[in-house]
């Protein structure tokens, strides 16, 4: 008798962050007629199950759907790395693919792409120049390295400290909807 396969990634949106820039709740944030959250949502539903959010207490996290779980990270830090350990923690050993809850043209070829990724501690969409380590995928190997980040680490120091590939994406894939002038971008894209 054969072992069964491990199972594959699970689906994670992060969105633990305060959203300062976007007056709060960046999740709820309404782009399209449809909450912000609910397009990274759809792009992992659309590939990987489960799927759940990583947020923390008070996130304000519209209506996610049926079977979307919701994880609790800590309160403190607050840093998006805060949401992938906690993500990692909870996957019993599976991988994460992670997507920001403010990356709405993320597209499910691109989680599938993620996924069929060849074997690193961290596989992340780039885009030319520009790497986005919040759209990615986080073997159970990367925790010991993200661990080890102090405090005040950028993301994007902390993931050159562990074994990483890329896979490339259209630049517009990784428009981020951080302020009034991101959702306005987002809007006329999508209008």
């Amino acid at each position: 008798m054969s072992p069964e396969p491990a199972p594959g990634p699970i689906g994670v949106v992060l969105a633990g962050g305060a959203g300062r820039r976007m007056g709060g709740a960046k999740a709820s944030t309404p782009l399209a007629g449809r909450p912000l959250i609910a397009y990274p949502i759809a792009a992992l539903r659309a590939v990987l199950a489960p799927v759940a959010v990583v947020a923390k207490r008070d996130s304000g996290l519209p209506p996610v759907g049926y079977g979307v779980e919701i994880w609790r990270e800590p309160d403190e830090p607050r840093h998006p790395l805060t949401g992938i350990v906690e993500a990692l923690r909870r996957a019993d050993g599976r991988a994460v693919v992670v997507l920001a809850c403010d990356l709405p043209f993320v597209t499910p070829d691109v989680i599938r792409a993620l996924v069929a990724a060849p074997p690193a501690d961290a596989v992340l969409a780039r885009a030319g120049d520009d790497i986005q380590p919040l759209c990615g995928r986080y073997e159970a190997s990367a925790l010991a390295g993200l661990l080890a980040a102090g405090p005040n680490d950028r993301l994007h120091q902390v993931v050159r400290s562990i074994a990483q590939t890329f896979i490339e994406v259209a630049p517009d894939v990784l428009l981020n909807v951080n302020d009034a002038t991101g959702l306005a971008m987002a809007e006329a894209r999508l209008g």
